[in-house]
């Protein structure tokens, strides 16, 4: 609803009682996106549908893309990132978007408030199979923490020396929502989840041996897996499954917020 036209008929549309304030605002949740140039659209009341706003994917796009992007979105949004940003593209966006942070280990890069404080009840509990994986596990806890949700991370206890998980119980045991993150064989979900006692978001990596092929073999073990519970993101897809917990605990608030 960026026509100045079409907004004031909707606003009068309200004033005159023709039109209820919740037709109006379903109108207004669809209507509002801004062009870039010619190669984006910003849909800025994406959050207003869905709880989220839009996210860039930065690999793919130049610097010179994603700056402009960043710096439009900032004019209407306290919190605007950018995922897949390596660090030479980085060095580049520093000069042409100010105050922006970079997360190096999740390649995710942001304007951000000094503090973000956690929006809703509850606890993402995040636990990497191995070292390896720490990419895609730091891409769902930058996200889900960006977001405004409280993560707690738990990295390398794999089940090659499962003794590690189990001496940390504690994480699983507080999680509202778990997202475990594997490569190799991807066992490490199964495993959580026949101890956890919320849901499990399983995210198979590309991480492993010739046979993995490149993330399909954990991905395959996790759809497989035994244990009840467990739901299962794309190859890689961190920043996937840390909206997923998200929406999960905003559903959880609003019933618990509901009559």
């Amino acid at each position: 609803m960026t026509n100045d036209q079409n907004l004031r008929f909707l606003l009068e549309s309200v004033a005159n009682g023709s039109l209820s304030t919740d037709t109006a605002f379903d109108k207004l949740k669809d209507l509002a996106y801004e062009r870039v140039g010619e190669f984006a659209k910003i849909d800025h009341h994406r959050e207003l549908r869905t709880g989220f706003p839009e996210v860039i994917w930065g690999q793919g796009k130049t610097p010179e893309q994603i700056a402009q992007i960043m710096n439009v979105m900032r004019q209407r949004n306290p919190v605007v990132m950018a995922t897949r940003i390596s660090p030479d593209v980085y060095q580049l966006l520093q000069p042409k978007v100010r105050e922006l942070r970079y997360y190096e280990m999740a390649r995710i890069c942001a304007i951000t408030p000094d503090t973000i404080e956690p929006k809703y009840h509850g606890e993402i509990g995040i636990i990497s199979a191995g070292t390896a994986d720490l990419p895609i596990a730091e891409e769902a806890a930058v996200t889900a923490e960006l977001c405004g949700f409280r993560v707690q991370r738990l990295w390398d206890v794999g089940v090659a020396g499962i003794h590690r998980l189990l001496n940390n119980r504690h994480v699983i045991e507080s999680a509202s929502v778990l997202i475990v993150v594997a490569g190799m064989e991807g066992a490490l979900p199964s495993v959580v989840a026949g101890l956890a006692n919320c849901p499990v978001i399983a995210v198979p990596t590309s991480i492993g041996y010739g046979a993995s092929f490149a993330g399909l073999a954990p991905l395959l073990t996790m759809l497989n897996s035994c244990a009840a519970g467990i739901g299962v993101v794309n190859i890689d897809n961190g920043f996937g499954s840390a909206v997923l917990a998200g929406q999960i605990l905003r559903t959880a608030e609003k019933l618990r917020l509901a009559p």
